[in-house]
């Protein structure tokens, strides 16, 4: 291990507070930040994705954050050479590297090294299943990609229509099947993985108060921003959670109420897919109780441990 780039990896569900402790742990080792959750990397996508605030990024210099415009995707084969040349950065800085984030697929890429194929937007084809997966279902377009590619299929979540639509571009592209998750022969990075976890109720609460804090600090205003500089709410990275919600409010197809309280339930949702990325049985996370406060002398007494090594 001692011969790899070594870095500590913060991982859990939304809204378990990943980005506080990372924030803390970032302090108290000398470490920098590298973003691994999938929607933070854009623009003016602030308060929707509970974006570190400017207080955090002051006090921990933050990676992968802000370079994407709103309409402009950001495929796994691009975001993996930039984290890791993030990563090689803060190693030869003398920083320790740290990866916060809840996108399991960026994260288990990174540290499983897995080998990508960079294949560029088909934006005109895109359209076509964006279209596709409107009328007939993300389901259907799953399927599709199950009969031409069942690899790709079982290493993509069904209901993410973003990610089944991108993993069909990539079959379509390429001409073939490809490894989905062919990885280094041996792993890149000495890591030491951290799960943050909350009992299910605690975190559901949390999730509610958070959704109405963000409404409180302006979530509305900046979907409305969003959409009147002509970003499509509901579509590409806008596909997210409170986003898409508040873009069918704006449309006129339910009450502002509903659309809330339907973020507030997919956000739900998103945890519980997000712990298939990261299961509680994963021998190589070290799992830390955040019910009711940040771990954080626990998180310490790791690292140390795993420094020490």
């Amino acid at each position: 291990m001692s011969a790899r780039p070594r870095l500590i990896a913060v991982v859990g569900p939304t809204a378990v507070g990943k980005t506080a402790l990372a924030v803390t742990l970032s302090q108290r080792f000398d470490g920098e930040i590298v973003n691994a959750d999938s929607r933070q990397v854009y623009v003016g996508m602030d308060i929707g994705t509970a974006k570190p605030t400017a207080s955090e990024q002051e006090a921990a210099l933050h990676h992968l954050i802000d370079f994407r415009a709103p309409d402009e995707s950001l495929s796994l084969g691009e975001y993996l050479p930039l984290a890791r040349r993030c990563i090689s950065g803060i190693t030869a800085g003398g920083k320790l590297p740290i990866i916060c984030g809840g996108s399991g697929q960026y994260v288990w890429a990174l540290i499983e090294g897995w080998k990508v194929p960079r294949v560029s937007p088909d934006p005109q084809y895109r359209a076509q299943l964006e279209e596709r997966a409107a009328t007939e279902g993300t389901g259907e377009l799953w399927r599709e990609l199950n009969a031409l590619d069942p690899d790709r299929a079982n290493a993509v979540d069904r209901h993410n229509t973003r990610r089944v639509i991108r993993a069909l571009e990539i079959v379509h592209t390429l001409g073939r099947a490809t490894p989905a998750r062919e990885r280094s022969p041996e792993p890149p990075y000495g890591a030491l993985i951290l799960g943050l976890t909350a009992d299910r109720k605690t975190l559901y609460d949390r999730i509610d108060a958070r959704f109405d804090r963000m409404m409180a600090d302006g979530l509305l205003q900046e979907a409305r921003r969003l959409a009147a500089e002509g970003y499509s709410l509901g579509q590409g990275p806008l596909s997210g959670v409170g986003y898409s919600q508040l873009g069918d409010y704006f449309a006129g197809k339910m009450t502002l109420e509903v659309a809330i309280q339907r973020a507030k339930t997919q956000t739900h949702r998103l945890v519980r897919r997000q712990y298939t990325w990261f299961k509680t049985g994963d021998e190589r996370i070290k799992w830390l109780d955040a019910t009711h406060e940040l771990p954080v002398a626990e998180a310490c007494e790791q690292i140390g441990d795993f420094l020490a090594r």
